[in-house]
């Protein structure tokens, strides 16, 4: 019911968050623990949350599931799919402190 309803009954005691699920609580509460409990067999690396572990060994796979709507290119990462979005709507984050120039 709290899903329909939009109540949130478990709370990040460091930040405060509010969240509807002890689960994602619980993997929130990794970032604050420093627990990473999911490793990645070939480099050695080691993550907080699974889904991060499974988007990095699409590195290692060559499977690409992130797809750009606009010009159909196909990404293994959705960070790389976010930052190459950023050709199709102009969004420059970076701005010149002392010019107009943005990149």
């Amino acid at each position: 019911m709290m899903i329909h309803t939009g109540e949130k009954l478990y709370k990040c005691e460091v930040f405060g968050n509010d969240f509807n699920q002890s689960g994602t609580l619980k993997v929130h509460m990794t970032i604050h623990t420093g627990e990473k409990t999911y490793k990645c067999e070939v480099f050695g690396y080691d993550f907080y949350q699974s889904g991060t572990l499974k988007e990095h060994i699409m590195i290692h796979t060559g499977e690409k599931l992130f797809k750009c709507e606009v010009c159909g290119y196909v990404f293994n990462q959705s960070v790389t799919l976010s930052v190459h979005m950023r050709i199709h709507t102009q969004e420059r984050l970076y701005k010149c402190k002392v010019c107009d120039y943005k990149s």
